[in-house]
């Protein structure tokens, strides 16, 4: 029988039956709805709707001679995400739970279907399974969700029985043994920006289940002997070598691998205060910037915006996190605790690197930028994780 001095207790929201309960319920699942979060969300997908729009209007290459075409995908995008986001609410984090073996079994032969010749290189990056009609598919992005669902599972399982307080040192071999599969096997596509979120996403899952810190600090020491190996094995594609070269030193062929961040850092601070005006940023409509509505978006905020614009993205996306955080503490069990925990790594790291890498404070890695880069793949793990967010957070009883 479950202990009462368990602090992730379950505390169950039984609403009246009838007509009038059925009303109760949903005024129930209004008010525990976290608007500011989903605010926030909706208002980063449309400020990166009118960015995109900006970066790729005058691409005739890219759009078949349709300015629209980025923008309209980009909007039928954030309608899909939000739709697999109401899903989720719907179906609850708890009910998923029984669901996340085999949606970690599709994850994981998804990201190896990547190594057959199902496999697609876009941008230097073999990471994609091209559908056909235009469309791909990233399964890396989805495998940041199963990582955080599964070591969820592991690790709350007898914390949340009340077997025990924290995970033993099996239950955290074993969630990690969930994590590894899929992270070495996108180590080999080599996508290592994805990687890396994964490695923070796992970090933060350790922390948040209360598992012994010497697991932490053995996984960051082992994960920079990783690295060196890595770096020495020669895993690593050309075009990654010369993207940490080109951090390591700025002036290094600023024609060449240099090329991106020294565009993107003077799209940036031309913007000043103010900005250009949306549309008007010359190195945006001279296409100086590669992959601008993609990876490089946030060049496209600075250059039009200005510092006032693109900190308006900084603020949401850190409002986003601050709600997430919330949702995290006041969870009503240890499951719900390390899933909100994993979704704020996930968000916190790929937002700092997609930001430092146009600003140059960070290696180029290949990563969108959260809610904001034009992409389906990762518009759609975002907004699930969303509601998974908001799953957890309905959890709660209305007083809490």
């Amino acid at each position: 029988m479950a202990s009462t001095s368990n602090s992730y207790a379950v505390r169950r929201f039984t609403p009246e039956r009838g007509a009038f309960g059925k009303l109760l319920a949903r005024d129930g699942i209004v008010r525990r709805m976290d608007w500011v979060l989903l605010g926030c969300a909706i208002g980063l997908s449309l400020i990166g709707t009118l960015l995109v729009y900006s970066a790729t209007r005058g691409r005739t290459e890219l759009t078949h001679g349709d300015q629209y075409y980025f923008l309209i995908r980009h909007l039928m995008n954030t309608g899909i995400g939000i739709a697999l986001a109401a899903a989720t609410i719907a179906l609850g984090h708890r009910r998923l739970r029984g669901a996340v073996p085999v949606l970690y079994g599709i994850s994981v032969l998804l990201v190896l279907a990547v190594l057959t010749p199902l496999g697609s290189t876009v941008n230097g990056a073999h990471a994609w399974i091209v559908l056909g009609g235009g469309f791909s598919l990233q399964p890396s992005e989805f495998t940041k969700l199963t990582i955080i669902l599964s070591m969820a599972m592991v690790l709350a399982a007898r914390v949340d029985a009340g077997d025990r307080v924290h995970p033993d040192h099996r239950t955290v071999a074993q969630a990690l043994g969930f994590a590894i599969v899929p992270m070495a096997i996108v180590m080999l596509m080599p996508d290592l920006g994805s990687v890396m979120v994964m490695a923070v996403i796992v970090l933060g899952v350790l922390l948040a289940s209360g598992a012994s810190n010497r697991w932490v600090l053995g996984l960051i020491t082992a994960g920079a002997g990783g690295a060196v190996l890595i770096w020495r094995l020669g895993v690593l594609d050309q075009y990654q070598i010369d993207r940490f070269a080109a951090f390591a030193n700025p002036a290094l062929d600023p024609a060449g691998v240099g090329y991106n961040t020294n565009q993107a850092r003077i799209a940036i601070g031309s913007g000043g205060l103010l900005g250009k005006g949306l549309f008007h940023g010359s190195q945006t409509t001279g296409q100086f910037v590669p992959e601008q509505q993609t990876d490089f978006v946030f060049t496209v905020a600075g250059e039009e915006l200005g510092f006032i614009g693109a900190g308006l993205i900084i603020v949401l996306l850190g409002v986003v996190l601050w709600r997430a955080c919330r949702i995290a503490r006041n969870a009503t069990d240890l499951y719900g605790t390390i899933i909100a925990a994993g979704i704020i790594a996930w968000f916190a790291f790929q937002a700092f690197e997609n930001i430092g890498m146009t600003l140059g404070i960070m290696p180029v890695a290949g990563l969108p930028l959260p809610f904001v880069s034009y992409g389906g793949s990762s518009m759609f793990a975002v907004w699930v994780a969303v509601g998974l967010l908001q799953a957890v957070r309905m959890q709660r009883p209305l007083s809490a």
